[in-house]
């Protein structure tokens, strides 16, 4: 050949080069990318390392990894780097990163020395593998070649680390480069955001700001999560302005982010508005808006949204879940069925968790069966699939169905503590100790025994079954306790009506140093009023304000209840004035408060105003004024009440108000005409109801209209304590002790337990309780002796002793002492012995005060010129100069 044809061949070759290079740099198609490439084949060109690299890269591009190792394996082995970077490239883009790795290795052990080009490929590949190992030796060797300091290196370091989540190593190579750009600060950013870590995300976006670095759209798109995951509402809302701003507004991840932080603040109105003005929705910004209204208890919106989204874009299966999540809180079983149907036509493949939001939504909305049929064809169940199913037979009383799938979960798969917690909540709501028993032995064998939840469980469990010793264990053995804890253990001491114990629960829980909750504090509250412990309730007061729980609505209806029920009416009715929100309980426990102290005109007063706040009365509203009116005589104002609540308020009359208005009229003397009542009423009476009549009988003294009442009684054969023993004292009243004897023997054979009498009154923050006849308190013959002197006091003013009160077969001597040993008469004594000449008393008592102490107490307050307040089981009654606020009627 000669040389000038050599030349124009060299030519030749170098302009069909040029050619080919340029048709790979436009080329749009993989058609388009075969044609050139098979041109650089038959021009022979197609083991240049230029061009070997770029027709890897476009293949690429085009997802064609199996053409790329073809292409590269016709230069191999070559010394040039470009290639060898170039298919290490492709792979990892193609998410190939263990055969990335591999041409790695193989491309140091030819002696091919990897170059800055190298290093970003090889580490995106070790976060895509998740090899920690791995990156950590590619990291040492990058500090070893010289690299340390090359700005995409250290990009792509702080981007592995961070996919890695070994933050504190990507802030190092951070805070380590020479040089940064916007790259590297949303590498980190990023990073932080992605694992969760808002602070640090929104502490190191002020930073960039600070350091003059503009953002864009992927910084905006890393710290909307982390506004949104702080609840930073301030800093969301500047971050929203700065979108518009930098004009990355119209992004459609951006977007979606501002969709995501807008519910994740609550924030629907400005999440709506989000949505509506984007020009393009993808299905992310749909399942962003139909999840975050599901997830806001919005749900009847989720599934109308739902239905508006599958008229343009297919649902995938986060929309499916979510909205199905919705069907199951509304207990729409028909939709919900409806929706599962549609899903089965799209050809929707159901995993695990999918599976396991569709059983809990059969499963919550009582369709058992099929909740048991997904359940059987499931391929994969979880702890949460048997969860959901047991919850369901629990849910809808299946309660064997409930213990054979836990007998069967124990064989299949190991119950995890929700499932004890469930099984243990059926045995407390069945007080059922065997079940408790059961389930409890599996705790212990499961590893579970140390739980948090499941001794809380526990705790319940044992104090609903009675029995509170193994309740106090239980919390004895626990190492760690919150606030559940010791709520539980207050409230197993409030069931068992163990005050005292109460008490040193939540002292103890104040000297652990661990703050009340509202569940504390309704949890304390009763006690006091149980006990009418005044001191130890205006601390609890105390707290309540230190805390900021004055405004809470069920703590102040909760002090209202403490103060009325502690004799102290003034600051009662002072939380109910301080209070700016009131709801129908706020204004019943005012009214309750005012009938046990007798304000019955006050009582109605407050009832008008809760009218007029447009506060609609409900029943037990109702039962409280009936129940003042009683209180205060006002017989015509409680039955127009009684007409009100049918007529106007279109409540039907229960057992309760019924049993309130033959009070209202018993209590008053008219009792021909309750007794009429009661025999129009269209309920049949039960005890409460001729209850109410017979007590009003013996205290009239009508034996007549007693005697056929009892007869009614003893009919019903009722399994209630007082009013057997109420029977059996009229009575005995009326010296029919035979008729006495086989009443006690009806209760004894019941089962049934009276009542002891009791009384008790703090004093220097000390709480002293006397029982009927006690001997056995400080100071009892000082009391006793005090009592003679006042006997004879009271015997020169006229007292006579009413021994029908007595209601023993005994003779009259022996009633006297029996009457002069009441447990309110050992505290009014006790409470003269150890407080100041003046000032006033104030005595709890469980049961009703009877007739004589009431005539006695009269005369005390007269003869020592002191106020008695009494609180019996039905009213306060306020002695004063020898006369009582109830005007005898109680």
């Amino acid at each position: 050949m000669s040389l000038s044809a050599a030349g124009c061949s060299f030519h030749a070759r170098e302009l069909l080069y040029s050619s080919i290079s340029k048709a790979l740099s436009s080329i749009r198609s993989s058609t388009e990318l075969r044609k050139a490439h098979a041109l650089a084949i038959t021009a022979g060109l197609d083991r240049s390392a230029f061009l070997t690299g770029k027709l890897i890269s476009k293949y690429a591009r085009f997802r064609e990894p199996a053409s790329c190792i073809s292409v590269f394996d016709r230069v191999a082995p070559t010394n040039n780097v470009y290639p060898w970077n170039s298919i290490i490239r492709a792979l990892t883009q193609n998410g190939l990163f263990s055969e990335a790795l591999g041409f790695y290795s193989r491309m140091r052990d030819v002696g091919v020395r990897p170059d800055a080009h190298t290093y970003p490929s090889v580490i995106n590949a070790c976060a895509g593998l998740g090899d920690a190992e791995m990156g950590k030796a590619v990291h040492r060797r990058v500090s070893e070649a010289g690299f340390g300091s090359d700005l995409y290196i250290g990009n792509a370091l702080i981007d592995m680390y961070a996919r890695l989540d070994d933050m504190g190593e990507a802030c190092h190579v951070f805070e380590e480069m020479p040089h940064r750009d916007v790259v590297s600060w949303n590498s980190l950013i990023s990073g932080y955001s992605s694992n969760q870590y808002w602070e640090e995300a929104l502490w190191y976006y002020n930073e960039l700001k600070m350091d003059g670095i503009l953002p864009d759209l992927y910084t905006v798109s890393s710290v909307l999560p982390a506004c949104g995951g702080l609840v930073a509402v301030r800093e969301g809302r500047m971050l929203h302005g700065l979108v518009e701003k930098i004009g990355v507004d119209g992004d459609g991840i951006v977007r979606n982010g501002l969709l995501f932080m807008y519910f994740k603040f609550g924030n629907v109105t400005d999440a709506r508005k989000v949505f509506d003005e984007m020009v393009f929705r993808d299905i992310v910004s749909w399942n962003t808006l139909v999840c975050g209204y599901c997830q806001l208890g919005l749900f009847e919106d989720s599934i109308k949204l739902f239905r508006e989204m599958i008229t343009t874009f297919t649902p995938d299966l986060l929309t499916f879940t979510s909205v199905l999540r919705a069907c199951g809180h509304l207990g729409d079983l028909e939709l919900g069925t409806n929706i599962h149907d549609y899903s089965v036509r799209k050809g929707m493949e159901f995993d695990t968790r999918a599976n396991n939001i569709l059983l809990d939504m059969y499963a919550k909305g009582g369709n058992l069966l099929a909740a048991r049929q997904l359940f059987n064809k499931m391929k994969d169940r979880d702890s949460v699939s048997w969860n959901s199913l047991l919850n369901g037979y629990i849910l809808h009383g299946s309660y064997g169905e409930a213990m054979q799938l836990f007998k069967m979960m124990k064989m299949e798969d190991e119950p995890d503590s929700i499932t004890h917690v469930m099984l243990l909540s059926l045995s407390t709501q069945f007080a059922d100790i065997y079940i408790g028993g059961e389930v409890h032995c599996h705790i212990v064998k499961s590893g579970f025994a140390m739980d948090l939840r499941v001794c809380n469980a526990l705790i319940d469990m044992y104090a609903k079954c009675s029995k509170l010793e193994d309740s106090l264990r239980i919390f004895g053995l626990m190492d760690m306790r919150d606030i559940v804890t010791w709520n539980t253990i207050i409230s197993a001491c409030i069931h068992h009506q163990d005050c005292y114990l109460g008490f040193q629960m939540i002292n103890a829980m104040r000297n652990e140093g661990l703050m009340p909750d509202e569940a504390s504090l309704l949890g304390i509250l009763p006690i006091c009023s149980l006990l009418a412990a005044k001191q130890l309730g205006k601390e609890i007061h105390g707290y309540i304000f230190r805390l900021g729980f004055e405004s809470n609505v069920p703590v102040g209806n909760a002090l209202i209840e403490m103060y009325s029920k502690c004799g102290n009416l003034k600051s009662a009715v002072g939380v109910f004035e301080l209070m700016k929100l009131k709801d129908v309980v706020t204004w019943t426990a005012l009214i309750s408060a005012y009938g046990m102290y007798g304000e019955g005109q006050k009582a109605l007063k407050a009832f008008a105003q809760m009218e007029v706040a447009g506060i609609l009365p409900d029943h037990v509203a109702f039962i409280a004024i009936i129940f003042a009116c009683s209180h205060s005589g006002l017989v015509e104002e409680g039955l127009n009440l009684f007409d009100c609540m049918k007529n106007k308020y279109n409540i039907d009359p229960r057992m309760e108000h019924y049993a309130c208005a033959v009070d209202l009229l018993s209590r008053s003397g008219h009792l021909n005409k309750a007794e009429d009542f009661i025999l129009s009423m269209p309920l049949k009476p039960d005890a409460s109801i001729w209850g109410a009549l017979l007590s009003a009988c013996r205290a009239n003294g009508n034996m007549r209209i007693a005697e056929r009442v009892s007869k009614r009684i003893i009919e019903l054969d009722t399994d209630m304590t007082g009013y057997n023993v109420l029977v059996s004292n009229v009575y005995a009243s009326m010296g029919k002790w035979e008729q006495v004897r086989s009443v006690r023997k009806s209760i004894r054979s019941k089962g049934l337990k009276k009542s002891a009498g009791c009384s008790w009154m703090e004093i220097k923050k000390r709480v002293y309780i006397f029982g009927t006849g006690d001997r056995f308190f400080e100071q009892f013959e000082e009391v006793y002796q005090l009592l003679d002197i006042l006997g004879s006091l009271m015997a020169k003013q006229g007292y006579v002793p009413d021994l029908q009160c007595v209601l023993h077969d005994v003779d009259d001597d022996e009633k006297r002492d029996m009457l002069c040993g009441h447990s309110e008469r050992l505290a009014i004594a006790f409470g003269l012995l150890n407080t100041k000449p003046g000032s006033p008393l104030q005595i709890m008592k469980n049961l009703r005060v009877c007739a004589d102490c009431h005539t006695v107490s009269k005369y005390i307050s007269n003869i020592v010129q002191r106020e008695i307040l009494v609180r019996d089981a039905n009213r306060f009654h306020l002695f004063k100069n020898g006369a009582c606020s109830c005007g005898d009627r109680w």
